[in-house]
Parts: C-alpha cells; structure tokens; sequence
C-alpha cells in the first residue's frame, strides 16, 4: 500500500513538473542573419567606404597637366564584407513590460584598414507595454524610418538621399489607434559630424544637448504617413588657433516627410528631407566659418542646408523588379562665409540618381542585379554667395552591381 501510494505521488509529481516546464516560457537568445557577396563594376573612381562597397557619388574631376581626368578610370570588385549575424533575445517581463534585445554585427569593420572586420550594428534592450515601448541601446536614427526606406541592393541602402545613420540612443514610442509618436535622444559613434579636428563624435559630446528628434507617424492598412523634427548643436572647438578657450556652438534643424502605398501588387514609396548639417547622416552639408574676431581668434558659424526627395516603386515577391530614384540640391548658408567649410559634398550643387533592379528569391536563396546611375554636379564654393557652389561640371558613375545572398 505504502509501495503504491509513493508511486502514485511520483507520477503525480511528475505530471506536475512536465506541466510546469510546458507553460515556462522559454528565454534566451535565436540566430539568424545571411551571407552576401557583391559584384561590383564603376564606370569611374567614386567617393565611397570599404573599397567602394558603400558608393555615395562619383569623384570630382582630377585633371592632370594634360587636361586629362584623372578619376575617370572604371574598376571592379568582390566583397563578402556585408555578410551579417543577429541575435534576437527574449526574456521574461519588467516593470510590467515584456523585455528584449537585439545583437547584430557584421563583417563591414569600422574603416577601409579594418574591412572585414567584425563591428556593431544594432545592440539594444527593449520593453514593450500595451501601448508604448522604450528602446535603449544602438538603433538606426530616427530619421532612418525603418517601415519606410529604398529596398536597393546596394549597401548604400539610398545614401546620399537618404538618411543613413545608426546611433547610441534613448528613444520612447507611444501608439494611440493608428498614430504613433516617437522622442529621442542622440549620441553619435559611428556616423559623426565633421569639424576643425576632421569627423569626431566630440563636437556633440562637448555641446552637453543630445541631439534631439520627434516624429509623428500614421498607418492604417499597410498604408504609412510620416513627419519628423530633428535639433543638434555642436560645439567646433574649446580653443582658437590664438589659444583663447572657446564655446561658441552651431545649431541645425532638419524636417522629413515620408509615405508608403501599399497598392497591391505594387509598391509605392516616397521621402523627402530637408535640413542643415546633415552630414553625419552621408548627406550634402555641413556648416562654415562666417566671421572671425581678430584678436581672439574667435569664430561664428553658420550652418549648410541642403534638401534631398527620393521616390521607389517596386512589384512582384519571388521575382521582384522595382526603380528607385533621387535627387538632392546644396542649399548653401543664410549668411555670407569667410571660412573654412566642414562637411561632405559642400563643392556639389546637386546629386541626381536613378536605379533599377531584378531580385529573385528562391527559398533561402537570393539572387539580385542592379544598376545605378548617379550625377553629381561639381563646382565651387563661392563664400560671398552664402556657399552656393557655382561653375559646376557634371560627372557620371555607372554603376553594374550582382549580388548572392543565403539566409539563415
């Protein structure tokens, strides 16, 4: 009897331990990412990272004492560089939220020396209550709207038209219906402003102020309407060329628009950005000096502005064709410049781009082809005319690229 009784206790100690293991829920960490393999053909040298992985526009004309341009010489190359690992990890509830986190790396490294090697993309914690959510850790920046953007091939992902950066922040979301409202706050790491001691991220350590971002967002449908408000102050230098401390600052706004039609079977996708400083996001801009006290050595400065609109329309699943385009004008400063002038692309007057593809997926496997066209209008910075640059010539790259991708 004593025999049976302790039997039945096991077994119902057992049913009880079974039973609580299937409703645990299981935590911990799932894999996934892809192998990638680009194939790339230039018509002529570009300005570009990674051994022109990362292609934004074509060089500026280089003449040699024969007139003859230097730049315009083709080349190739294959890359596995962006091939990419995530981990996305689950955990249980806090603070009421349901907490988790994002690890995603790859092989792009951190400079051309470094190519290949293993670097941070994303690197976030998560909690996520009914209706808002807090984001802490490295993500793309808002202004990368990440249910809207150009679905390229190409790693440039539609730089120098669109925004392109990720960085260290603290960002809170709230959803009411179909709207949701985004805060930020913004540190810089791998994308940074450029300034007197060349690209660094401690122009906007120094300045105290976060750069700051709010963003309005409205989907209903697959259907998606956007605007954003972007604020960041720098701080060029702590000290003058005459050693007198310094801690004069340059503040910038930029705005964006954006939408995305979902018209089945087509695809419909349009943004537009206008701002001042927009460097640190791989775009036209910048600031520059505007007046300078002599005996100090003091300077003031006023910022570069720039608009950029880019357009996609694409079709199609397992086999998808799809045209991408854009364009993005130097604005120049509002005041007149007597300085030096901080930034990228502040001798082009305009960036125009236009980009078919042919991507076919099978299963796992993707198999995609590209081309891109990009102008860029070089000249002269002309100081007197706010940073207006004048006199321009007009360069093309012709750009062929093939890419092999596996997921897994």
């Amino acid at each position: 009897m004593k025999l049976q009784s302790l039997l039945l206790a096991c077994c119902l100690f057992s049913a009880m331990v079974a039973f609580a293991q299937q409703e645990q829920p299981v935590y911990g960490i799932t894999f996934s990412g892809f192998v990638k393999t680009d194939f790339m053909y230039d018509s002529r040298q570009t300005e570009s990272f990674r051994e022109g992985h990362f292609l934004l526009y074509p060089s500026a004309p280089d003449y040699d004492k024969f007139g003859k341009d230097c730049n315009e010489k083709s080349n190739f190359n294959i890359l596995s560089i962006q091939t990419r690992l995530q981990g996305k990890i689950s955990g249980p509830d806090a603070l009421g939220a349901k907490t988790s986190g994002l690890m995603e790396g790859e092989f792009f490294g951190t400079s051309n020396a470094d190519a290949s090697g293993f670097r941070i993309r994303h690197a976030y914690l998560k909690m996520d209550w009914e209706t808002s959510s807090l984001l802490i850790g490295q993500f793309w920046h808002p202004m990368f709207v990440v249910e809207v953007f150009p679905g390229v091939v190409s790693f440039n992902t539609g730089a120098p038209f669109q925004p392109f950066s990720r960085n260290p922040q603290i960002r809170f979301s709230h959803t009411l219906e179909n709207i949701k409202l985004i805060i930020a706050a913004i540190s810089q790491r791998d994308f940074q402003s450029d300034g007197p001691s060349g690209a660094s991220t401690s122009y906007l350590r120094n300045s105290i102020l976060p750069n700051l971002h709010a963003q309005a967002q409205y989907s209903n449908g697959g259907n998606i309407f956007g605007i954003g408000f972007d604020y960041k102050k720098l701080t060029p230098r702590l000290k003058t060329a005459k050693n007198v401390a310094v801690s004069a600052t340059i503040s910038s706004t930029a705005f964006l628009g954006y939408a995305k039609f979902t018209l089945d079977p087509i695809t419909i996708k349009a943004e537009g950005t206008f701002g001042e400083n927009l460097s640190d996001h791989l775009m036209l801009g910048g600031y520059a000096v505007k007046s300078i006290d002599s005996t100090t050595g003091i300077e003031s400065y006023s910022a570069l502005k720039s608009y950029s609109m880019w357009g996609e329309i694409s079709t199609g699943k397992e086999l998808e064709y799809a045209l991408f385009a854009g364009y993005s004008q130097n604005l120049g400063a509002k005041d007149k410049l007597i300085g030096a002038l901080y930034g990228r692309g502040t001798n082009i007057d305009y960036l125009i781009r236009i980009s078919p593809r042919v991507i076919w997926n099978i299963n796992k496997v993707r198999f995609a082809a590209e081309y891109e066209y990009t102008s860029a209008a070089y000249g002269t910075a002309n100081g007197l005319n706010n940073g207006k640059v004048g006199s321009t010539k007009v360069v093309t790259n012709n750009r062929l690229l093939l890419a092999a991708y596996y997921f897994f």
